[in-house]
Order: structure tokens, then sequence, then C-alpha cells
């Protein structure tokens, strides 16, 4: 059987900054956030090229090590072949190692990318399975489901498949997001989690999740209760105690902070009024941006 064919142009694909868990939506919710990696893929006539620009520029791997490289291989052998050879530039805008869903950009941008230089790949591969890859590759589906999808994203895992529903969050939410300049990998994160957690600390999760649809879709004013998580923030506190101590200290003061997936960066969800103000009450150390919600996800863009 023939392999596919190639498009001669080059594709350009945009992927969002993502924030999982939200606080108490572990490993199921995800929102995309108004922060933004550029990557353009080209087929070409042999071996592999990639230049990197912005965050990693100096850190990731410019070979076949690349997870962006990675997903686009593992997508390309899906679609029925590889190219011959690839050129690859990434500009980085989304910090590394920081809870804002770097590598699951990395993965969208490789597979959608793949797919759009692949003559027939949006019919052979749609959107399901797309998520389905994603989370393959991932290992969870929060993260990879709100960069694909954009918005606000519901994701769980039903017979081994990833599922995921899209919401639209309310207009008037402003996320502030607080970078410390020192990372923490998701892996040492994971590791602090206990295997058993008390089942009064499991309800109150499930009861503030199911608030927090109601809280970011609909009635932002209870987003302070909606956020409120016992599974996972305290237990990751000794690996980013600064983080911990400023959602702490944020909250006491109204304002709905969560540590933002695998931390360390902390998320505000604030109203549009507020947003400046609660941008300044970090201190030093931290990187404060004031970003936007992101609706498209995953996207391709004109080259210009």
């Amino acid at each position: 059987m023939a392999g596919p064919a190639f498009r001669a142009a080059a594709v350009r694909v945009r992927t969002p900054a993502t924030s999982a868990n939200l606080g108490p939506g572990f490993d199921a919710l995800g929102l995309s956030l108004g922060l933004y990696d550029d990557v353009v893929v080209r087929v070409a006539e042999s071996g592999l090229h990639i230049d990197i620009a912005g965050e990693g520029a100096d850190s990731l791997p410019r070979d076949e090590g690349h997870l962006l490289v990675r997903s686009l291989r593992t997508t390309f052998d899906l679609l029925g072949g590889q190219p011959r050879g690839l050129e690859v530039v990434c500009a980085n805008r989304i910090p590394h190692s920081r809870g804002l869903g770097s590598s699951a950009a990395a993965i969208c941008a490789g597979i959608v990318a793949a797919r759009a230089v692949t003559i027939g790949g949006a019919e052979r591969l749609d959107a399901t399975a797309m998520l389905e890859l994603a989370t393959e590759i991932e290992g969870h589906p929060d993260n990879v489901a709100a960069c694909l999808l954009g918005g606000f994203t519901l994701a769980w895992m039903d017979g081994g498949a990833a599922r995921a529903v899209r919401m639209d969050p309310a207009d008037s939410i402003v996320p502030v997001v607080f970078v410390p300049g020192r990372p923490v990998a998701t892996e040492t994160a994971r590791g602090l989690l206990p295997r058993q957690v008390p089942h009064v600390d499991a309800a109150a999760n499930a009861g503030r999740a199911a608030l927090l649809v109601e809280a970011l879709t609909r009635r932002p004013e209870l987003l302070l209760p909606a956020t409120e998580d016992r599974l996972h923030q305290e237990y990751r506190a000794p690996a980013m105690p600064e983080s911990v101590a400023l959602v702490n200290r944020l909250r006491a003061d109204g304002v709905p902070a969560v540590v933002s997936g695998a931390g360390p960066t902390v998320l505000a969800l604030v109203e549009d009024s507020a947003a400046d103000k609660v941008a300044r009450l970090a201190g030093e150390g931290w990187a404060a941006n004031r970003l936007s919600l992101d609706a498209g996800g995953t996207s391709v863009l004109p080259l210009a």
C-alpha cells in the first residue's frame, strides 16, 4: 500500500497554554489561556532540522527526542507513513515545568501539524482521534483537552479512551498567572500525592468540582468556594511551599486562587475590574501576567 502524500507548503500551528485541575477538578478540568506557542512545520527532502526560539531554546533537544517531534512521528505513523524529511521552527512563549501545559502544547502542535501537512489527514484523524492520541502521549487528558478544544473543558477516561466536553467560560473572568522563577517537575509533584485520601475530603472535592462548572460558566461570584481543594494542593506544598503560601494568602483576601496544574504557577480567576490590582499582590519573585481566555484551542494559521 502506498504511503501518504504530503503538502509542499509549510503549515503554522498555534497552541495555547492551559491550566488543569483549577482547584478541585483533579485530572479532569482544564482551562485554555491566551498565551501561545507557534510552530511551523514543512516536509523536506531529507533529514530533520529544528530551530527553537524563546522558552527552552537553551535546553530542549534538537533531534528525535524533542516531544513535538515525537508527537509528529507518532501521528505520521497513524496516518500511514513518515515524510522523507522535516523542518520544524518553534517560537515558544509558554513557560516550561511551571504548570501551564507546555508539554500538552507541544503534543497538540505535533498532532495537528502532522495532520495538516498530510493530504487527507483531517479525514483520517478526526477531533476524537486527536484527543485520544494526545492523551496516549501525555498520559492524562486534562491539559490536552483544553489545549485542543479551547475554552473550559471537562475530560475523562471511558473504557481506556479519552473523552471531553467543552464549555464557554463566563466572559467577565480574567485569568491572572503568577509564575515563579523555579520550576517543579510534574513527576515530583505527583509523587507527593497519597494513594488514599479521607472520604470526607473526596466528597468535599466532588461537590466543589460540580460547583466550579456553574461558577466558571454562569456565576463567577461563586468562584471562591468553588475552587476550594482538599485532594492535591496541600500535599504538594513541600515541593512548592511559596506557591501554596501565595494561594492561601490570596484566598484569605477573597481572591479565587489555585495551584495551576502540577505547579508551581499560581492561577487567580478574577473579575476584569480587579485583575490589575490582583496582579500586584504577589510581590517579589513572581512574574504576574494578566491573560485572556482562549476560545479556539489549537489552530492552523496563515504563515504570514
